[in-house]
């Protein structure tokens, strides 16, 4: 008799831990979609340098010249990249 007693608080706690993970993953699954909001916004607002001929986005100047160099050699350079150290 005391094996039935034992099985039914198994089951019972078997069914609280499904519950619980369950929870926890919603849990988890909101927290990182908001997060990844903000993770996209912070990096679309960084991009400030924009290529003038292929309407690319860059985070800084170096970063643009390298691309400007690289992608684009026969076109003039920009006059904001003249001075910039790659």
């Amino acid at each position: 008799m005391p094996d039935v007693c034992v099985s039914e608080k198994a089951m019972a706690r078997g069914q609280q831990k499904i519950q619980s993970q369950q929870k926890n993953a919603k849990k988890a699954a909101e927290k990182k979609k908001g997060q990844g909001a903000d993770q996209k916004t912070a990096a679309k607002a960084a991009l400030v340098h924009t290529c003038p001929v292929c309407k690319t986005q860059m985070p800084d100047p170096k970063t643009f010249k390298q691309h400007f160099e690289s992608k684009h050699p026969k076109s003039p350079m920009p006059p904001e990249l003249v001075d910039v150290q790659a």
